[in-house]
């Protein structure tokens, strides 16, 4: 896909490298806040993470290890996880559909949308485990900071964190009374606003409630109707409260809910279609793919939707006893979404065929955990309990004009031209039979169900051996247990089904020489264990054990320089296919070896750290759509990974009011034993993730005295393409064509310059998102490839310039 340019994209980009070339550092650095005065001594902030279930300096966690600053999620009118992404090297999340997200982390991700199977990298709130994807990517409401743990994270934050963990911190009420408002105002009829207000009721207990509010028109529209084809309409709030029984007790309780509700995802249609009743001919021709930057888009999906109501409550009690603390965390969440998106990009409908997914997710988490430290021993042990029921309906929905085109493409209609419904609406028609067989909604869908229980045990202990010596010791035990079912029924066309016995009872059948039972079939789930099951509901159950130990030495030489190795294990449940009836996963393992070191060199201003890692991975959990048999369907697809890799990080605070960061991350994945659906052997081949990913900072502050301070900041991230392999290839996941050049190197650079206040009340900025105006293609629909001959893309957003508006006491 050519990336278009702009006359300053040249100029920006050479600016970026210019400034940056020197930077180091991690996202963790803390630049100092709008408003504040510059110090004249060149200091380092510290940052106090959790990442251990215990508060420590960032510099003294063994662990490779990120921070993302409520500054910067600023700086880059961050809304939700999948805009700090290309700022966090190793991390990508895909967010377009936010009901149906997808996370990977150091290479490893889940390819599977079904509740079957769980994530492979955890996302944390305050704690709590946020479950599966569709409640996982939620705006961002009241955050401190996001801790990016990379690496296998199962001894201290449990199940589904083999690739790593994302831990999101938000604010506890506080003892000050205090509000703020923030007001967007962007291109694309953007309008984001979002307050907070915390409230102190006597000494000690306050409330804290927060608002977000995002609605935007779009910047895909409809070359037919002009209508906004991707908008936002989202809200969010959130309430906590909290308080102290005694000396020794504290509660938080929160309160969480989102509500979505807008169109899905914008799919754009790169296949030239000749003038109807023409049709794409088959095979597709992917050297003559459009551009779909330049490409119209024109839809006709039938309810596009894409929605969710969330809701989550948390409960977390800590007791101080001499001996240590005992911190209880209680959650309940739920949520319901649907998301339906056309696959075929184009608007004829004999050609139609759009995809739907809906969900409802309860969940209830528990967790017990006792923690303590003395002279020798810092400690944390517990135990936890996870209950989760999930419902799931995948469809499929086409028109019997759309079906007609793929029996004629298939060859699997007994009529001289091919169709069936055409064929016979017109024989009808003929006769002045005033039936017709076209135009009726088509529908098959798969229908899950999932309950799983998980109990785990754990326990983590770091013994200084000495001043400069230290050793950690972590086991976890986990057991999961799932209920899952499938159930698939015959397809539903109820205006089809009338017709035909209109025609039963007119004799039409017998006319024809073709009996009514030709006219009933399904044409998505037709796979043998589908067909087999038509109609009825099968069941089926497991249940997995695992020990997750973790190893971690070290040693630090000097106050300010600490060197460290480790070796964990990483899991994930096993689970089911949930569009293969009777498939089945077996749990993941992953073991990971790293060493690294941590420096800061106060006199300069200056931090980094670095750390090496080799993983072995085993039965990584994926679907893939197998298109060798006439039919597309998904089936299970595991592999076995290896990886080794480096991760950088650091920051330099070059003068009191400049800072600069940089951080990179090299990982060389590949197939350790893999063949595909396909009979193709890719062992040794990559895995399809690029070498290198980096990212950039630089902000400046200037301090006006009594007429506040401006504050200017410029982020740049950095991702390469993607190495291709023959299963990559046969995918179409990667090179295919020259217009859309799927897997090319991305880049990403947003920008914000915004004036504060002397006290901070007041403040206006602008900002731009995207700066170098590059749009990629992150995704094909190409579920009517081989059958309709259609493929859609599916585009991310051109630049965005906006202004910002703030108040607060």
């Amino acid at each position: 896909m050519m990336v278009r340019k702009h006359p300053l994209s040249l100029r920006i980009r050479q600016a970026l490298f210019g400034g940056l070339a020197a930077g180091a550092a991690s996202i963790a650095f803390a630049a100092p806040q709008e408003g504040e005065a510059a110090s004249s001594a060149v200091t380092l902030d510290t940052i106090t993470v959790t990442a251990q279930s215990r508060e420590q300096e960032l510099q003294d966690v063994p662990i490779a290890l990120q921070v993302v600053t409520a500054q910067m999620l600023d700086d880059v009118a961050a809304q939700d996880l999948s805009d700090i992404d290309m700022f966090v090297p190793g991390l990508v999340v895909d967010g377009q559909q936010p009901t149906q997200p997808s996370f990977e982390l150091r290479g490893i991700s889940t390819d599977d949308f079904g509740i079957g199977t769980d994530p492979a990298v955890g996302v944390y709130v305050d704690g709590v485990y946020a479950g599966r994807g569709g409640g996982v990517l939620l705006p961002f409401t009241d955050v401190a900071r996001i801790e990016v743990l990379k690496g296998p994270q199962g001894t201290l934050f449990g199940r589904n964190t083999a690739a790593g963990a994302i831990s999101i911190v938000t604010h506890r009420p506080g003892a000050d009374a205090e509000a703020r408002a923030r007001l967007r105002l962007a291109e694309y009829g953007k309008r984001y606003v979002d307050a907070m207000a915390n409230i102190p009721v006597g000494e000690d207990s306050a409330f804290r409630l927060n608002g977000v509010f995002n609605q935007a028109d779009g910047w895909i529209q409809d070359a037919n109707t002009g209508r906004d084809l991707a908008p936002e309409d989202n809200w969010a709030t959130r309430a906590a409260f909290s308080t102290r029984f005694g000396d020794n007790t504290t509660a938080w309780v929160t309160w969480d809910h989102e509500n979505l509700d807008q169109l899905g995802q914008a799919t754009i249609g790169v296949v030239a279609l000749p003038a109807a009743p023409g049709v794409p001919p088959l095979p597709v021709d992917e050297a003559a793919y459009l551009d779909p930057r330049r490409t119209p888009a024109a839809v006709d999906v039938d309810g596009n939707e894409e929605s969710r109501s969330f809701d989550g409550l948390t409960l977390i009690v800590d007791h101080a006893f001499e001996w240590g603390n005992l911190t209880s965390t209680t959650a309940l969440k739920d949520y319901d979404s649907l998301n339906r998106v056309e696959e075929d990009g184009t608007d004829r409908r004999d050609l139609y065929v759009d995809s739907v997914n809906t969900e409802s997710n309860r969940n209830f988490y528990q967790e017990f955990k006792f923690s303590g430290s003395g002279e020798r021993f810092d400690w944390v042990a517990g135990a936890s309990y996870y209950r989760e029921k999930a419902d799931q309906t995948s469809e499929v929905n086409a028109y019997t004009d759309s079906v007609d085109t793929i029996v004629r493409n298939m060859g699997m209609a007994p009529t001289p031209d091919g169709t069936l419904f055409g064929f016979t609406s017109q024989v009808m028609q003929m006769y002045g039979i005033p039936l017709t067989l076209l135009g009726e909604p088509w529908n098959e869908k798969f229908v899950n169900s999932l309950e799983t229980s998980a109990y785990a045990l754990y326990g983590d202990v770091i013994w200084r051996v000495n001043d400069r010596f230290n050793l950690t010791f972590g086991l976890r035990y986990t057991r999961d247990e799932k209920e899952f079912s499938w159930f698939n029924d015959q397809r539903y066309a109820p205006g089809l089904d009338a017709t035909l016995d209109a025609m039963e009872a007119m004799g039409i059948f017998a006319m024809l020489g073709i009996p009514k039972e030709a006219y009933i079939f399904d044409i998505a789930f037709i796979d043998p264990p589908a067909m087999m099951n038509k109609g009825v509901t099968t069941r089926d159950s497991d249940s997995w054990d695992d020990i997750s130990p973790r190893l971690v030495a070290d040693y630090h030489f000097t106050d300010d320089l600490m060197g460290f190795a480790s070796v964990a294990k990483g899991y994930k449940a096993g689970g089911f296919n949930a569009l293969q009836i009777g498939s089945q996963f077996d749990n993941e393992d992953v073991w990971n070896f790293e060493a690294g070191v941590k420096h800061v060199l106060p006199e300069h201003g200056l931090q980094y750290d670095a750390s090496a890692y080799y993983y072995t991975y085993d039965n990584r959990q994926a679907i893939r759509l197998d298109t060798t048999t006439a039919i597309p369907r998904y089936v299970v697809d595991t592999s076995d990974l290896e990886a080794w890799g480096v991760d950088f990080n650091a920051a330099w605070r070059a003068t009191a009011a400049l800072t600069l960061d940089f951080n990179a991350g090299y990982i060389d994945a590949t197939y350790k034993q893999y063949v595909t659906p396909e009979g193709i052997d890719v062992s040794g081949q990559p895995t399809g993730i690029p070498k290198w990913s980096m990212a950039a900072g630089a902000a400046y502050v200037w301090d006006l005295d009594e007429h506040g301070s401006v504050r200017a900041a410029v982020r740049y991230g950095y991702r390469g393409k993607t190495r291709c392999s023959d299963e990559s290839q046969s995918q179409g996941t990667c090179g295919v064509s020259p217009a859309l050049r799927l897997g090319e190197a991305q880049e990403l650079a947003n920008l914000r310059v915004g004036w504060t206040s002397a006290g901070g009340r007041y403040g206006v900025a602008v900002y731009g998102e995207n700066l170098l105006d590059n749009q990629y293609v992150n995704g094909l629909a190409t579920y009517g490839k081989t059958v309709l001959g259609t493929v859609g893309a599916r585009l991310t957003p051109p630049r965005v310039w906006g202004v910002e508006f703030t108040a607060g006491f």
